[in-house]
């Protein structure tokens, strides 16, 4: 079972995805200019910035800011030159983390990531150390008390997706990134708005963490979503949701 659609639904019950929706609109601009700098404006040329295009959508960010982005990506409007780069960690009992950033000074942004694990238990890794773990997919949460199991399945999996997991008090839901956008528009379609919904790195196998290594992962977690260069964080932690929310208290 994932932690990690416990840790999102919990986070969003709470109200700290509202509260962190101007952090989350900036994570996708970031990737929106990125995208339509390496691969051109044009959606349907770019399959790249499509899938960005999607989550953007699902996060009912505003078309215009959408555009502006992609604008700015190609060129069109001027605006701040941000450098990819992907950090391997571990972090408290041996969990491990993939932490994708874009940023516009990568000596500072890895330095401020070494003393952000390294207080919080963790430390980084070296390249590969523990990318192979991950697969990288389409992952979205849904609350079950927000969708009926047989028409979210036959939604999602016309759509494309995989499959469709039950993990305690959510679905996940599982495609390819090329996937992703349709299904997506599959979840919107039933009037559903997910707890998460991006393409990420899905880990093959989880750490159970318990007490302290927990809190501490937790209390990284929320430090990690809080630097303004981290645009999205891998793990393979599954943390019970008593301990999530005992330790987000």
């Amino acid at each position: 079972m994932s932690g990690h659609s416990k840790w999102h639904s919990i986070k969003h019950k709470k109200g700290a995805a509202d509260a962190k929706r101007g952090k989350i609109f900036t994570r996708l601009i970031k990737e929106l200019t990125v995208a339509a700098r390496a691969g051109g404006g044009d959606p349907d040329m770019n399959p790249r910035l499509r899938t960005i295009i999607a989550e953007a959508k699902s996060q009912n960010m505003p078309a215009e800011n959408i555009k502006r982005a992609v604008r700015r990506g190609t060129g069109e409007e001027p605006g701040v030159a941000y450098e990819e780069a992907q950090y391997e960690a571990y972090g408290p009992g041996g969990a491990a983390l993939i932490i994708d950033v874009l940023t516009d000074n990568k000596n500072r942004t890895v330095g401020e990531l070494r003393h952000t694990l390294e207080k919080h238990g963790g430390n980084l890794a070296s390249t590969n150390a523990v990318a192979w773990m991950f697969h990288k997919k389409g992952y979205i949460v849904v609350e079950k008390t927000k969708a009926d199991e047989e028409k979210l399945m036959a939604a999602v999996l016309d759509a494309g997706a995989d499959d469709l997991q039950d993990d305690e008090d959510n679905w996940e839901v599982f495609s390819t990134p090329d996937a992703f956008p349709a299904v997506s528009e599959a979840v919107k379609a039933l009037g559903i708005e997910p707890a998460t919904a991006k393409v990420q790195m899905i880990p093959q196998n989880y750490v159970k963490l318990e007490g302290k290594p927990a809190q501490q992962m937790v209390k990284l977690m929320e430090a990690l979503d809080d630097h303004d260069d981290v645009q999205n964080v891998s793990s393979n932690f599954d943390i019970s949701e008593k301990e999530i929310e005992a330790s987000l208290a």
